[in-house]
């Protein structure tokens, strides 16, 4: 059984605060402090330049990729570290498109991260060849599998509402019409279980600054399953995805396996507070706690909506269909999110009208729920969201 008390000692989280964003941007581990201090003290400033061979800095995005692919049920040598999510959504649908060249579909939802179909819009116009970008209802996407479609880009789950798709039975129906699966992991990598494997997934790829805990702006992932290691074409063809980086050849040659879905120079100094934080992942059983998370979100919904009939339910009910987040409407939701957060909740928004919550038991427990759920009570009663200072929109919801 995982000790959720041992894991919230890791954490730093303000005196005073109940922190349920954990969804959008994970505390601090403690261990991360230290170790980039020491990154900087002893790698940077004692090393040089040395320390890409010295300290390991240019195999940081394959060891760091095992230690995740372990969370997300991917073999080791499978999943690389590197840029931004949005990067990797395009490499991973470039090299899905490659894969499928008289497809002409790349079929998403709505409730997609809006970045993804961005840049799945993006590519489609640039690559032209008549490509198209299709984009239905969450609950439309298996009925919308047919022969056109060359890939299904899906984020697992839904960043507004926590609604989960169920990726195993998705890729297995994408499989029979021969198209090919991109899964978003930012909202299920390290809130519970996945299993690309199992699942049989062609691609993934995830963010490190949410429930992983990689700190702001912390580098994304990418999985390429090993049927595809080989042939995927890395259409971002960058200094680091190179067989041979040091030979400086003109002509680009893909690295072997995942190790060409590299791109840049690696971000040594974020990889290091990643590395740290996913210490507090040693020793955990995603099982328990996809578990507790489930048991704290089912007694939030409970109490909301037992205090706060204002407030109006946007995530299922059925947990078995439920990430590791709730979300509740109301049309003064940004004010409701500003009042909570002056009280010590913090949690955040999504436009047009949803307050957002992230139950994550490596540092949240029943006590936080029920407290938060006291101010949110007291908030909706005496209506003391009702101020101009918390309508007033802040750059970053």
């Amino acid at each position: 059984m995982t000790d959720f008390a041992r894991t919230k000692a890791l954490f730093h989280i303000p005196k005073g605060v109940i922190y349920l964003d954990g969804n959008s941007l994970g505390p601090l581990p403690l261990a991360a402090k230290a170790r980039v201090a020491e990154m900087l003290a002893d790698e940077w400033g004692e090393h040089l330049i040395r320390g890409w061979n010295v300290a390991g800095w240019m195999v940081q995005p394959r060891r760091i990729g095992d230690r995740i692919a372990r969370l997300i049920g991917a073999a080791e040598g499978t999943v690389v570290m590197g840029d931004t999510l949005s990067i990797k959504v395009f490499q991973a649908l470039a090299a899905a498109l490659d894969l499928n060249p008289d497809r002409k579909v790349v079929l998403s939802d709505s409730g997609n991260f809006p970045s993804d179909l961005y840049m799945a819009q993006g590519l489609v116009d640039a690559l032209g060849r008549g490509l198209s970008l299709k984009v239905v209802e969450p609950e439309d996407v298996e009925g919308a599998i047919d022969e056109s479609v060359a890939a299904l880009m899906l984020t697992e789950v839904d960043y507004r509402t926590g609604r989960l798709h169920d990726m195993k039975a998705l890729t297995a129906r994408a499989h029979a019409a021969g198209a090919l699966t991109v899964w978003d992991l930012a909202h299920s990598a390290g809130a519970l279980p996945v299993d690309l494997s199992s699942a049989d997934a062609d691609f993934a790829v995830g963010c490190t600054y949410k429930y992983l805990n990689g700190g702001p702006g912390a580098p994304a992932f990418i999985y390429v399953a090993p049927r595809h290691a080989e042939a995927a074409r890395p259409v971002l063809s960058g200094w680091m995805g190179h067989e041979a980086p040091f030979a400086f050849d003109l002509d680009y040659r893909p690295g072997r396996g995942i190790e060409r879905m590299r791109v840049g120079t690696p971000p040594v100094i974020a990889l290091a507070a990643l590395d740290a934080a996913l210490e507090a992942w040693d020793g955990v059983d995603m099982t328990d706690l996809r578990r507790a998370s489930l048991e704290l979100s089912d007694l939030f919904i409970a109490l909301v909506e037992a205090r706060c009939p204002d407030l109006i339910l946007a995530t299922t009910r059925d947990r078995d269909r439920r990430g590791s987040q709730v979300s509740f409407r109301h049309p003064e939701g940004y004010a409701i999110m500003q009042a909570l957060i002056a009280r010590g909740v913090i949690g955040d928004f999504r436009a047009p009208d949803a307050i957002r919550f992230g139950f994550t038991p490596l540092y949240i427990g029943e006590a936080e729920v029920r407290a938060a759920v006291d101010i949110l009570a007291d908030i909706m009663a005496n209506r003391l969201w009702d101020t101009p200072a918390y309508r007033r929109k802040a750059l970053v919801t």
